[in-house]
């Protein structure tokens, strides 16, 4: 721990001295995320936005920088720290079928996606390269492709694979016509993610880069499921998400409840790890004053970093969906009031 020491002398030469230990904590990064992997360098223009986060399919042919987005190699090469939602759901090409491509010299075959996620009644069931054909080897040239073009890109990232871990299996998973329940479907999942991490670890990476698994965090017992400790040794960050969706929601409850799920059942690894919270946004229908909402974030983060357990590290904005800003005038000049203030500031 850095230590200060002071000594000071009077006239007649007598002198005293004391010392103390100090710690110096890192500003909270303020973040944001709009509609579309749309450019966001407008609305963050005149802001202490630090943090950005986008999506993008392993199944696209352009994961990295995306296509038709200079500007996110702009913001990143500016400071700006990226969070990367890589996921095994299927989009961003052209259709579901096998895929055939060369990367650095060599031919990849990779099959097509084998499972459906997000499996809700009523809707339509969306497809994913299966944790079966991940860990099987098969899906190593989407990683491969993704690498080749992360390593041109300038800055290093945090790589979150998946987005909301929990919303794909609450309903169960299905891969190659078998079904599985919510728990099989975690603990799948953490074989595969653990597969993907490791692929990537033992090749040459952009310095900077990190590592975390998304999370909504809405279910204590799938939220421990998906972290055991041997999964979080490969990793860099927690990371879950926050919204308030209900007139009684403070800002406090809200990003506490995944906090103290983690403080209650996971290990000394995985509290070890600061948090990414990619996306947060409060829903208008239920609170319409988003920016008197917004406006207590910092004091609620304040506070649980002072308390026990994972500090907060980043938070975006999810400008979309839930959290879609209405008026978005007065919402972005909350997010910009709210993040030029500690522990933002």
């Amino acid at each position: 721990m850095p230590r200060v020491t002071v000594t000071v002398r009077d006239s007649s030469g007598q002198t005293a001295t004391a010392a103390a230990n100090y710690s110096l904590t890192p500003p909270v990064l303020g973040g944001y995320y709009l509609s579309g992997n749309a450019d966001p360098t407008t609305d963050m223009s005149g802001g202490n936005f630090r943090s950005l986060t986008q999506y993008r399919s392993f199944a696209d042919s352009n994961i990295f920088p995306g296509y038709n987005r200079p500007w996110l190699v702009t913001l990143g090469r500016s400071g700006v720290q990226m969070n990367m939602v890589l996921e095994l759901k299927h989009y961003g090409a052209g259709d579901t079928g096998s895929q055939t491509f060369t990367v650095d010299g060599v031919r990849y075959t990779v099959p097509a996606p084998a499972m459906t996620i997000q499996q809700r009644p009523g809707t339509v069931w969306p497809k994913a390269y299966g944790y079966g054909q991940v860990i099987s080897g098969q899906c190593d040239g989407l990683f491969a492709r993704a690498l080749s073009q992360y390593r041109t890109l300038g800055f290093g990232v945090n790589i979150q694979l998946a987005s909301e871990l929990d919303t794909d299996h609450e309903f169960g998973t299905t891969e190659a016509g078998k079904a599985y329940t919510w728990a099989e479907s975690d603990a799948r999942a953490v074989q595969a993610m653990t597969y993907i991490v490791n692929w990537f670890r033992v090749k040459a990476l952009p310095a900077g880069t990190t590592f975390s698994v998304g999370v909504g965090g809405f279910d204590r017992a799938s939220f421990t499921r998906t972290h055991p400790e041997s999964l979080m040794s490969r990793l860099d960050y927690l990371q879950w998400n926050v919204y308030a969706t209900s007139a009684s929601d403070t800002a406090l409850a809200r990003f506490r409840r995944t906090k103290d799920w983690a403080v209650a059942d996971l290990g000394p690894v995985a509290l070890s790890r600061p948090v990414i919270v990619a996306e947060w946004g409060v829903r208008v229908a239920e609170i319409p004053d988003q920016a008197a909402w917004i406006a207590t974030v910092p004091a609620a983060i304040a506070r649980l970093n002072a308390e026990r357990g994972p500090i907060l590290a980043r938070t975006n904005y999810f400008n979309s969906g839930w959290g879609t800003l209405s008026p978005k005038a007065a919402g972005l000049a909350a997010l910009r009031s709210a993040y030029a203030r500690s522990p933002y500031a």
